[in-house]
């Protein structure tokens, strides 16, 4: 069987923390920033973890990590 080639643009963004959760960081940070509170850029500063719902789907994207 082949190996399994690992998404490089989800290898990037995505890390997987020591219990098997994956973290990423939150959108809308770009630019635009002043019609954003300064509670809601506070925020957007924090990771989060990827929700259960699409963590099956996240997984399959880093095989190996």
């Amino acid at each position: 069987m082949p190996k399994l080639k690992t998404n490089k643009s989800a290898a990037k963004r995505l890390k997987i923390t020591k219990s098997g959760k994956i973290k990423r960081w939150k959108s809308f940070t770009g630019h635009l920033k002043t019609g954003k509170s300064p509670g809601r850029r506070r925020k957007l500063r924090s990771s989060t973890l990827v929700s259960v719902a699409n963590l099956a789907k996240t997984k399959m994207l880093l095989p190996y990590d």
